[in-house]
C-alpha cells in the first residue's frame, strides 16, 4: 500500500506581528522569515516524520529548488514532482502574539496541475492505495475521479474553503478532514453534533475526522464516534497543526493502527507542533511523539 499526496508546495514569508493587521491599516512586523510550506509539502513531511512513505506529486517553479531540498532532507520521494515555468506558490503569513495566523494564498504552479499531468502520475498507483488532497491545486475533481475509478482511498482536506469545492464529488472520498469552519461550510449547519451528523448522513461511508483546535478532534465512522481532547501547551504558531495531524493520522492508518490511536498520537504530534515556529520545521519526529 503506497501514499501518494498529490498536494502543494509553496514558499511561506512569514511576517511576526503584534497584532493581525486590520482594513486600511498599516503596521510594523517584528520580524520575518522565509521558510517552506503549502499544505501538501506540510501533510507529505508529516507523514514521513510519523514514518509512512509517502510520494509527493504537484508542481513548481524555477525557484522551488529549496521545496524540492525539504522534501528529500525528510525522507519524501520528490521523483514524481513536475517542474513549470510559472513562479512556485506562496504563502504570506501573518503570525500574531497568541500564536493564531492568517495567510493570503498565491497559486503559482501549484495551478498549473493538468490533466495530462494527473494521468501521468496515477499510472504509478493501483487500487488500495492512498490518496491524500487538499484544495491548494487545480484539477481536484478531475484527480478524485480518476483515483476513484483506480479504486484508491481518498483522503481530502478541504482548505481554503472556496467555490471549487461545489464541484468535488464528496460521496467518493473515504475520508474527509475539516475543521469547525470547513465542516460548517459542507455541512450547513453550525453545531459539532449537528455538523457531524449532517455529514455522517449525507455521505454514510465517509471517514470524517472534525479538528476542533484547542479543544480537541472528533472521530465518526458509521456507528463510530469519539472525541480526544487537545493537549494543554503553550501555543507559539498554530501553522501546521492541521496538517501534522492529518499526517500522522493517515500514516498510522496505513501502519495498521486503530482509529483511536491514530487519533490521539496525531493529536499528540499537533499539540507539539504549535509550541514551536515555523511550518514544515516545526512537525515532530515519530521519536518525540510515541
Amino acid at each position: 500500500m503506497k501514499i501518494l499526496n498529490f498536494g502543494s508546495l509553496n514558499i511561506d514569508k512569514v511576517y511576526t506581528v503584534e497584532n493581525i493587521v486590520k482594513g486600511g491599516e498599516t503596521i510594523d512586523s517584528l520580524s520575518f522569515a522565509e521558510n517552506v510550506g503549502g499544505k501538501g509539502l506540510n501533510q507529505s513531511i508529516a507523514i514521513a516524520k510519523a514514518g509512512g512513505k509517502v510520494y509527493h506529486a504537484g508542481c513548481i517553479g524555477k525557484d522551488g529548488a529549496i521545496l524540492l531540498d525539504t522534501l528529500k532532507e525528510n525522507g519524501v520521494d520528490i521523483s514524481l514532482i513536475k517542474l513549470v515555468d510559472i513562479s512556485s506558490g506562496q504563502a504570506i503569513i501573518q503570525v500574531d502574539k497568541n500564536g493564531q495566523n492568517c495567510i493570503i494564498l498565491y497559486h503559482g504552479a501549484n495551478y498549473a496541475v493538468t490533466k495530462e499531468y494527473i494521468d501521468e502520475v496515477l499510472s504509478h498507483f493501483s487500487a488500495g492505495d492512498i490518496l491524500i488532497l487538499q484544495n491548494e491545486i487545480s484539477h481536484i475533481d478531475y484527480i478524485i475521479s480518476r483515483a476513484k475509478e483506480k479504486g484508491m482511498k481518498i483522503f481530502l482536506n478541504p482548505s481554503p474553503i472556496n467555490e471549487a469545492l461545489q464541484k468535488y464529488d464528496i460521496a467518493s472520498l473515504n475520508g474527509i478532514f475539516v475543521n469547525e469552519h470547513e465542516g460548517a461550510y459542507l455541512s450547513g449547519k453550525d453545531n459539532v453534533e449537528e455538523i457531524l451528523q449532517e455529514l455522517s448522513t449525507k455521505y454514510p461511508d465517509l471517514e470524517i475526522i472534525l479538528t476542533f483546535g484547542s479543544k480537541g478532534a472528533y472521530y465518526h465512522y458509521k456507528d463510530t464516534q469519539f472525541f480526544v481532547p487537545a493537549h494543554k501547551v503553550k501555543a507559539v504558531d498554530t501553522t501546521a497543526a492541521g496538517d501534522t495531524f492529518t499526517g500522522y493520522f493517515v500514516a498510522l492508518q496505513q501502519q495498521g493502527k486503530s482509529a483511536e490511536e491514530c487519533m490521539q498520537t496525531a493529536t499528540k504530534a499537533a499539540a507539539i507542533t504549535v509550541t514551536r515556529k515555523g511550518a514544515a520545521a516545526s512537525i515532530p519526529q515519530a521519536a518525540e511523539v510515541y
